[in-house]
């Protein structure tokens, strides 16, 4: 099974169409070093290193009805993988996606009704990414999940939790930047000058205001809001990160009964 996911959620199961994906590659992962010279000093030295985007190299196969209807599905062709805007290719059978856009390519035809073709897609992201978040469930019956995503017993693996002292896994190769990577904290109850601390990573992140029950405190990316509106003002400007592996948080402020949750992707090589 070969799966498109558009931005706005909506999926494409290209075997529908009668069009199977053959085969496909995908390539490591590429570093980029920016380097600086110094005078007097041989060799170079290495300023910063990260990782370039990705290519996905992938063959299909395609079966028309009927010699009039080829058109029509080379036409299909078109709209599924042509478009302006990015979507997500779903790697088969590894419960994972990956960000990308086609380059261009060329349908080869077999009369009356056959065709193949081959597209090379480029990803503006180094990562694959989790189908599901971990506020999904975490069981092979909701079909997000499979073995080597790194993840552990599912009795541990909880995300949303009710007491001062917790700890969060991050199951992904890569660890959680909220300025760069997808991640939502949401603290629901009462507080006074509430204080959110990964002790792993030594962030803290902290409101001088107050709530009470019923209030909502939401860190989602680089934005801190109460009830939907923003508080960064109030706060003390500082992020939550996660690494992976294992994240022992603590939550100090918290003058009531309450909740906390943890919404993001695990990321991969």
């Amino acid at each position: 099974m070969m799966i498109i996911e558009r931005l706005d959620g909506t999926m494409i199961d290209t075997e529908q169409y009668g069009i199977k994906l053959l085969t496909h590659s995908i390539s490591s992962p590429t570093v980029r070093v920016v380097t600086e010279e110094i005078d007097g000093r041989d060799g170079y030295v290495e300023v910063d290193t990260t990782y370039d985007g990705r290519k996905i190299r992938a063959s299909f196969f395609m079966h028309a009805v009927d010699r009039q209807d080829f058109p029509l599905l080379r036409n299909e062709v078109f709209r599924i993988f042509s478009t302006k805007e990015l979507f997500y290719f779903h790697e088969p059978n590894q419960k994972r996606r990956w960000l990308v856009r086609s380059n261009g390519f060329e349908i080869e035809k077999y009369p009356p009704r056959i065709g193949t073709f081959e597209i090379e897609f480029s990803s503006p992201s180094s990562y694959a990414e989790s189908i599901g978040t971990t506020l999904d469930p975490f069981t092979f019956d909701a079909e997000l999940w499979q073995i080597g995503q790194g993840l552990i017993e599912s009795d541990d693996l909880k995300y949303v939790h009710n007491t001062a002292n917790f700890s969060i896994y991050n199951a992904g190769d890569i660890d959680i930047d909220p300025r760069v990577l997808p991640l939502k904290i949401e603290f629901t109850g009462a507080s006074t000058n509430l204080t959110i601390t990964n002790q792993t990573t030594g962030d803290t992140w902290q409101y001088t205001g107050t709530t009470v029950d019923g209030d909502t405190i939401t860190l989602d990316g680089v934005r801190s809001l109460k009830n939907g509106s923003s508080i960064f003002g109030q706060t003390n400007r500082k992020l939550i990160t996660l690494k992976s592996g294992w994240n022992d948080f603590t939550i100090t402020g918290a003058t009531g009964a309450f909740t906390i949750s943890f919404d993001f992707r695990f990321y991969y090589l």
